[in-house]
């Protein structure tokens, strides 16, 4: 079910994230997550088509600030916790400024998947941890962000999210 960017593509990923989530805790894999509690661990990273499974512990109050993920698309899962994501749209000002504008909130619980495509901005914002969620990306981010710099990240000037340094 693998290819480029579709509709198939993504409730096929999704589906499967959902089921993923459905797994008992008793499980040793998720049993070793819950007591390990990894900031970041990679559970699988496709050696063909080189989309990444990631597994984050979040404690309450974590904030990451808006952002998009370059090219690349991404869905989050949530096993524990809760986390809200809020979305947001880019505003190009006439004279060469970046400003945000929220767009929605969403609070996801265990159970729930939410799907992010190149260009969305998001935040995160973890509610009620620590908070177990799985980061389905369809690419390598870390070469995204690091090595490509096509990663955008939003930082708080006078109450106004606008575009950081690169």
């Amino acid at each position: 079910m693998w290819g480029p960017l579709s509709d198939e593509v993504i409730s096929g990923c999704k589906r499967h994230l959902e089921n993923l989530l459905k797994a008992p805790v008793t499980e040793e894999w998720l049993a070793g997550l819950h007591d390990e509690a990894p900031a970041n661990k990679e559970l699988y990273r496709d050696p063909e088509h080189g989309f990444v499974l990631l597994a984050h512990t979040e404690p309450a109050g974590l904030f990451r600030p808006p952002h998009d993920h370059g090219r690349g698309w991404v869905m989050y899962a949530v096993q524990r916790g809760e986390i809200e994501m809020r979305t947001y749209a880019r505003i190009d000002e006439p004279d060469g400024s970046v400003r945000l504008v929220r767009r929605d909130s969403t609070l996801l619980r265990p159970g729930q998947v939410q799907v992010y495509l190149p260009g969305d901005i998001h935040d995160t914002r973890c509610m009620v941890g620590p908070a177990l969620l799985y980061r389905f990306t369809e690419r390598d981010l870390k070469k995204e962000d690091k090595v490509e710099h096509r990663v955008a990240r939003f930082v708080a000037q006078n109450g106004v999210w606008t575009l950081g340094a690169p």
